[in-house]
């Protein structure tokens, strides 16, 4: 069962173990996510790949399908269960793998993929980095941000559904609005473990921080394809 403290009114000492296991899952998660990604690259058909982004309304359904299960994984991952927790965490990871199958296809087997999928994935690395110590150091509040993710991430969502339908290349200034949209999520998610958790739910806020780790590598990817197209 989880504490009902939170994290602004535990000690030091319960506040450093709280970080240590939420970045711990966060790191977790990411190799989890590589694990999986590599092996569905490996056992699933590329028919398969190839009808998940080549059919509009199939990519469509496979969306409204993710942000559904996505809603229903962030539940499970703040249960009081501790088992309810990473069964959420797990399937998110999952679900994160599954639908940035076609992409991560489509990068690999461009001329030098592997090298651009590399460096999307160190300048996710390093943007997170930079903004979480932002996020820490700072004596500000950006629990501001939330209305600004809330309402960007609906523009997006009707953007993109718009684009599917009516084929049109969304193009790199939705990416890099994306990327901006990803940071501030960083930001917000950061902000949230000082001020919103109880030192139970450290599986949940690796959860969150995950999903935005993964918004961001998603656009910074699409940015260097895009270059190389």
């Amino acid at each position: 069962m989880m504490t009902d403290v939170l994290v602004a009114h535990s000690s030091e000492v319960e506040k450093a173990a709280f970080y240590r296991k939420t970045y711990l899952h966060v790191a977790l998660s990411i190799l989890a996510f590589i694990g999986v990604e590599t092996i569905l690259l490996k056992t699933v058909p590329v028919e398969v790949i190839a009808m998940m982004f080549g059919q509009k309304y199939t990519w469509l359904l496979i969306i409204g399908v993710f942000w559904l299960a996505s809603m229903l994984a962030s539940k499970w991952s703040l249960s009081q269960s501790r088992t309810t927790q990473y069964f959420g965490l797990g399937f998110y990871i999952v679900l994160e793998a599954v639908i940035f199958m076609p992409m991560i296809y489509i990068a690999a087997n461009m001329q030098g993929g592997g090298n651009i999928i590399f460096q999307a994935a160190m300048l996710t690395i390093a943007m997170f980095a930079g903004l979480s110590a932002v996020a820490f150091t700072s004596k500000r509040d950006f629990s501001f941000l939330r209305n600004i993710i809330i309402i960007g991430g609906f523009l997006s969502i009707g953007l993109i559904v718009a684009g599917a339908i009516f084929g049109f290349n969304l193009g790199l200034w939705f990416s890099v609005g994306m990327v901006l949209l990803a940071s501030a999520s960083i930001l917000y998610e950061t902000s949230k473990l000082k001020n919103v958790y109880t030192t139970g739910q450290y599986v949940g806020a690796s959860l969150q921080l995950f999903a935005s780790i993964m918004l961001l590598f998603w656009y910074i990817l699409r940015i260097l394809m895009s270059r190389r197209s």
